[in-house]
């Protein structure tokens, strides 16, 4: 195989910089080789001090579906370390395509959690303002966003921005046209797009095995010329160091980058999921001995940037912010049903009118007022 060719697949295993128990791996020649540089304890401090955050916001979320507060929750908790460091190794230039699992993501970007959780209320397409935020809505259709996170970071080299795009995709997504389409206008156009694959093993109930035959869904990448690389998704100092790296390549004009992150989800794929029906439960107590908060916890309570005192803090923070949210949820919305007709059309149709207008004398009859359209 040409060097030309070899230098675009990923490491042979996933790239580890962290163990199981939080101590520094010894590094593999692969690894030294691609330069992935270990974190500063400075920045560690700061993914776990949002994981810790992001945590107990996903389970404050879960309790509000059961309090009928959300419809639906599709929880993270598990997939944490993939939730945070790439948000937060992100530019203020930067675009940001998440999918419908990535509530944590959202909230470590810097999103209103009230106005992350919108789209799951049901009360709105979607609750921030993604030109404000540069941020896309959150994705329900799988894969539908890596075109548009392809397009997005292809305009922004044409703009000579020097921002890039940074798309989630779950593993069931790959299995997806979209998601090869994106690649391939990335690759053609040179696109500085990053597509960041949260492998958790299952889409919805099918498990990795029946989706595809690749090595790794990271090999997916060469068939369109990308650079890739797949890394321990539960090993938050990998995760940095390998997404700032891709960052790196996608700013320095070497076009797109694809990473695969090994990780798990340990909740069910959604409150309405029954996980028991699809795999088993000594496989998730397996996984949850890989905890990403554990695991970088006990690296820097070693190393001593993460003392009694700060862990303590940080608790705290968290509880107030569940608190916080689960104040402002349990306010009735407001709702505004002809609302349902704006940011269809620039000018509304003679259709969109007629149909704005019954409904406003549906709402008329039956509270007795009248409504504009």
């Amino acid at each position: 195989m040409s060097t030309g060719v070899q230098h675009l697949l990923p490491c042979a295993e996933p790239v580890q910089l962290l163990t199981e128990d939080g101590t520094r791996t010894d590094p593999t020649s692969e690894v030294r080789e691609r330069g992935y540089a270990f974190p500063s304890d400075e920045d560690l401090l700061a993914v776990w001090r949002q994981m810790v955050i992001g945590r107990r916001f996903d389970a404050q979320a879960t309790a509000l579906t059961k309090q009928g507060r959300l419809a639906v929750y599709p929880s993270s908790r598990g997939q944490d370390a993939c939730q945070v460091a790439p948000v937060l190794a992100l530019q203020e230039q930067d675009w940001f395509f998440p999918t419908y699992r990535d509530s944590m993501a959202l909230i470590s970007r810097g999103l209103d959690p009230v106005e992350a959780l919108t789209l799951l209320r049901g009360s709105w397409h979607c609750g921030y303002d993604p030109a404000a935020t540069r941020t896309a809505p959150q994705c329900t259709p799988l894969a539908t966003q890596a075109p548009h996170a392809a397009g997005a970071g292809h305009g922004m080299a044409r703009r000579g921005e020097g921002g890039l795009a940074l798309c989630f995709i779950g593993d069931g997504g790959t299995s997806e046209g979209d998601f090869h389409e994106g690649l391939n206008f990335a690759a053609v156009f040179n696109a500085p797009t990053v597509f960041f694959v949260q492998n958790n093993r299952y889409a919805i109930s099918v498990p990795l095995a029946r989706q595809t035959k690749a090595p790794s869904l990271a090999y997916k990448g060469i068939g369109y010329g990308i650079r890739s690389e797949q890394v321990d998704g539960n090993d938050p100092a990998a995760v940095l160091a390998v997404t700032r790296a891709a960052y790196e390549h996608a700013r320095a004009g070497r076009g797109p980058f694809l990473i695969e992150a090994h990780t798990y989800r340990l909740e069910a794929h959604t409150n309405a999921d029954d996980a028991t029906r699809y795999r088993q439960a000594d496989e998730v107590t397996q996984w949850s001995g890989r905890d990403p908060i554990a695991r970088l916890r006990t690296y820097l309570v070693g190393t001593g940037a993460l003392t009694p005192e700060r862990e303590e803090q940080v608790a705290a923070e968290a509880e107030e912010y569940a608190a916080d949210v689960r104040e402002r949820m349990n306010r009735e919305p407001e709702v505004a049903p002809l609302s349902l007709f704006d940011h269809v059309y620039a000018e509304p149709t003679p259709q969109l009118r007629e149909q704005a207008a019954m409904v406003a004398a549906e709402l008329e009859d039956a509270h007795g007022s009248e409504v504009t359209a």
